[in-house]
């Protein structure tokens, strides 16, 4: 099954020509067979991520939101914040799945990242850090199969709304 996804690369400093964890993730999404249904890169500005997200989960076309950038620890990393705002329900078992994967790939350093995922409006919505191990190891050692129809016993995909309508 195709899983429409949109992607905001959250930052100060980057650009689509220099966002290589977007880069990465854009990559994943397509070796995945899903469909990028769009991507923006913002700043961080808790008010502007909140209106991206905002317009994304009110598409009915978009399955999956995808941020990356702003879950760590600085003053200006408020990404987790701006997901809470638009939370219906919190998926506290990502973080904590995504924290033990980087455990083996950066040490206890695993324990500044604010990774996290939500349900928002039928929608999953998961905040990813901003480097490229980070994406990797949540796509690889998670979203490649919670959004994969096959994985079992069980995945996100056999819980979108769209489904449940046919």
């Amino acid at each position: 099954m195709i899983v429409n996804i949109a992607l905001l690369t959250v930052t100060d400093t980057r650009t689509f020509e220099n966002d290589k964890s977007g880069a990465i993730l854009v990559k994943k999404i397509e070796e995945a067979k899903h469909k990028l249904v769009d991507r923006k890169i913002c700043k961080d500005n808790k008010e502007d991520i909140i209106k991206i997200l905002k317009d994304w989960i009110n598409q009915p076309e978009i399955d999956v939101l995808i941020t990356t950038g702003g879950t760590g620890l600085t003053g200006r990393d408020i990404t987790p914040e701006a997901v809470n705002e638009i939370a219906d329900k919190h998926i506290p078992g990502f973080g904590e799945v995504f924290r033990t994967i980087s455990l083996k790939t950066v040490g206890t350093s695993a324990i500044q990242s604010r990774a996290c995922a939500v349900l928002a409006n039928g929608k999953y919505v998961f905040a990813l850090p901003g480097s490229s191990g980070g994406v990797t190891d949540a796509w690889d050692g998670i979203l490649k199969h919670q959004l994969d129809i096959n994985h079992k016993p069980c995945n996100f995909v056999e819980l979108f709304p769209r489904l449940k309508e046919k």
